[in-house]
């Protein structure tokens, strides 16, 4: 009995006969995808070469960079104890995250003036005297002497424990670290978490737990006589001198208006314009052209050289942002109404003509309808996309919640609130993103995924 797999000669040539194409590949149907491969391979190589990507990854500052990363989720305190007429003088920093007279557990004062610094328990730390500095380090003393010419090194220091010349530089890791100098000693201190963020130094309800929060905006009598504790709680958070959150919170809402009014502008101008530049609309090639290339022209221009030109011409605020926006969608929301016009169904169109209607009532009853769900659609999405590049036109002077980014970005100190802006703009896209989503579905009656 013959296998199922095995056919006759006979057979073989009358299939190989009738289907050429699927026994007699070409040499692309066969080779096309590896040799597709291997020349994207050959092109990545030739662009870490040409670029320098070895070179750069190598001498990248990766211990910088996790700093910064640090800065996101952490603070630091920094304060300088300052070698003063034989005492130890602490400074803060212009950012103070404690008040003055603040118990500070981990920054002891000892009884000759000096001060103890704690970083990872009494075997990890720095006292700080007032002709010396005692690093410790898994509870084995090595000290700093402070002379009139800097600072002698300590013998037999660990790895931590470095000496450049002219300072001493002590890392205790994430705890912290600190720089020895023959005038002050530079402490950073290194915490979880972002300090201050609901009260600043000067509330009332700074410090307290959150169960002490709760009593006061529940039970105890008012802290101010002149407003309730809660109305006392909002506007002191709003009011938080290190964090702004009312200024960014107003900074967000102006990105916000500047992505929605552009987009609705983009869109309201983009719909007339796009009926002439269809040519199965206005059967006129020069309109169909010209327009179609005013569509070209707004669109190929990036919406962050239109934001600088409108810097430029009206000054710092939301107007050059929105005007970017609206000049941008303009063009791009044009090319794709244009498009979704011309695949129109003429059938519909047809109908309405036969009973003698105008040319805007043709155009109103049978084109519209068949494509206003895709307008909206296209629009809600460009909306949603805008809210994003709202931020990024905002750095260049735009106004918004982008030029506090770049602000806060340029101190170099203040990642912390980078991370909350960027977690707020992180909000809005997801928020935006999911109410975007639920109406272009309700519209082209498709469920949500």
């Amino acid at each position: 009995m013959m296998s199922p797999t095995m056919i006759h000669a006979a057979e073989r040539d009358r299939l190989l006969a009738s289907y050429p194409d699927v026994f007699r590949r070409s040499f692309w149907q066969r080779w096309g995808l590896a040799l597709c491969a291997g020349v994207t391979v050959l092109y990545l190589a030739v662009c870490f070469v040409a670029f320098n990507v070895g070179p750069a990854f190598m001498q990248g500052r990766w211990d910088r960079a996790a700093i910064y990363v640090q800065d996101w989720y952490s603070w630091r305190a920094q304060p300088r104890l300052r070698f003063v007429d034989g005492a130890v003088v602490p400074q803060w920093s212009s950012r103070r995250q404690y008040p003055e007279g603040a118990y500070i557990d981990w920054l002891r004062p000892m009884a000759d003036g000096g001060y103890s610094v704690i970083y990872d328990g009494e075997g990890n730390r720095l006292d700080v005297h007032p002709d010396r500095v005692d690093i410790f380090v898994d509870g084995a003393s090595y000290p700093v002497a402070i002379t009139a010419e800097g600072v002698e090194p300590p013998e037999g220091a660990p790895a931590g424990v470095v000496f450049d010349g002219t300072k001493v530089m002590v890392d205790y890791g994430f705890e912290g670290s600190a720089e020895i100098r023959g005038s002050q000693v530079y402490v950073q201190r290194r915490f979880l978490g972002w300090a201050n963020f609901f009260f600043d130094i000067r509330s009332p309800f700074w410090g307290k737990s959150f169960g002490e929060i709760a009593n006061l905006a529940l039970l105890a009598e008012r802290v101010d006589p002149d407003r309730s504790n809660v109305r006392h709680m909002v506007d002191d958070f709003l009011g938080n001198t290190a964090w702004q959150h009312a200024d960014i919170l107003s900074k967000l809402l102006q990105t916000l208006v500047m992505a929605f009014v552009g987009t609705l502008l983009g869109t309201l101008f983009a719909l007339p314009l796009a009926f002439i530049a269809a040519r199965n609309i206005t059967l006129n090639r020069a309109a169909n052209w010209g327009m179609k290339r005013l569509f070209d022209f707004l669109r190929s221009i990036d919406m962050l050289i239109w934001a600088l030109f409108f810097t430029r011409g009206f000054g710092p605020g939301p107007i050059p942002g929105i005007a970017a926006i609206f000049f941008t969608d303009t063009g791009a929301l044009g090319k794709v109404y244009a498009e979704a016009l011309e695949n129109v169904d003429d059938k519909q169109r047809e109908g309405v003509k036969s009973v003698g209607a105008s040319s805007v009532t043709v155009n109103r009853f049978g084109v519209l309808p068949q494509v206003l769900p895709v307008f909206v659609s296209q629009s809600l999405y460009f909306w949603e996309s805008n809210t994003r590049s709202a931020t990024i036109i905002g750095a260049v002077g735009a106004g918004g919640i982008g030029l506090k980014l770049l602000e806060a970005m340029g101190t170099n100190a203040d990642w912390d609130k980078v991370a909350y802006m960027v977690v707020l703009i992180l909000i809005v896209v997801f928020v935006f993103d999911g109410i975007s989503n639920a109406l272009r579905s309700r519209l082209i009656g498709k469920p949500m995924h």
